[in-house]
């Protein structure tokens, strides 16, 4: 088990440098196809996953994503307006065939999944964008790996001892340093080349552990949401580690997060 989770996350590694280091058209029909994968499981937790329901999520989620690519952003509202509208029409002229808490989670899943996770996309189109998009992967992965240092070496109070026994507030606080030492350090390498963030040092460590703060809150929403739904994995796509929601839980909360603080940091 081990061994098949190692090799398949090196191929993750491999492919992610791949992906995101080219960036334009490959990352933004990876970054589609990824969403539309993690909203089926959502979808498949929900019991929905072949309902119109989620057809309309689906729809919707490549519409998104086709405004995105169009720089369409203005009418993104529009286009959430337009699905909650095609959803309720459904709830009405099927009723009682689904339930209110159905309906809602079509909505949610879009933007929790799809709307969220382009902000992986939208990094990558920023100026300096080749550079920051990796503080995705430094503030998520890196505070993974300082939150379990600093859990097994200092941890004593328990952090959602009901939803993960095993997080303690120490290595939340160890995986927020982690990472924004990380970022600073990623800094003093590639900061010279960044042309539009005026201190790059300050950028993406302050950047780096706002985002593993709310990495944490992105990796507990999803292991609640497995919770409530008592399933162990979204689904068995990637050998060792689960579905596409298992692997990307956390970056799904630190795309955006990252967008935000180097839009407010730069």
């Amino acid at each position: 088990m081990f061994a098949k989770r190692l090799i398949s996350g090196i191929v993750l590694v491999i492919l992610a440098i791949a992906v995101v280091g080219t960036g334009g058209f490959l990352l933004f029909a990876v970054t589609m196809a990824v969403s539309l994968v993690g909203l089926f499981e959502l979808y498949r937790v929900m019991k929905i996953e072949k309902t119109p329901l989620a057809a309309v999520g689906y729809a919707a989620c490549v519409f998104y994503y086709t405004l995105l690519g169009l720089h369409g952003q203005q009418y993104v509202t529009l286009m959430a307006i337009a699905a909650l509208m095609l959803l309720m029409s459904i709830y009405v002229f099927t009723f009682p065939k689904y339930k209110t808490e159905e309906i809602m989670a079509a909505f949610f899943g879009l933007f929790y999944v799809a709307v969220m996770l382009s902000y992986l996309y939208q990094v990558r189109l920023m100026p300096d964008g080749g550079y920051l998009v990796w503080l995705i992967f430094l503030s998520s992965w890196g505070c993974d790996t300082c939150a379990y240092c600093a859990g097994r070496l200092f941890g004593r109070h328990k952090l959602a001892p009901v939803l993960s026994p095993k997080k303690t507030v120490e290595g939340a606080i160890g995986g927020a340093v982690g990472a924004a030492v990380l970022g600073f350090l990623y800094a003093q390498v590639i900061g010279h080349q960044m042309m539009a963030v005026d201190d790059p040092d300050l950028a993406c460590a302050a950047a780096c552990g706002i985002a593993a703060v709310i990495s944490q809150v992105g990796d507990l929403a999803a292991s609640a949401i497995k919770r409530n739904h008592q399933i162990k994995d979204y689904g068995h796509l990637i050998p060792g580690h689960g579905g596409v929601l298992d692997r990307f839980d956390s970056m799904i909360f630190t795309a955006p997060a990252i967008y935000f603080a180097i839009t407010f940091l730069r």
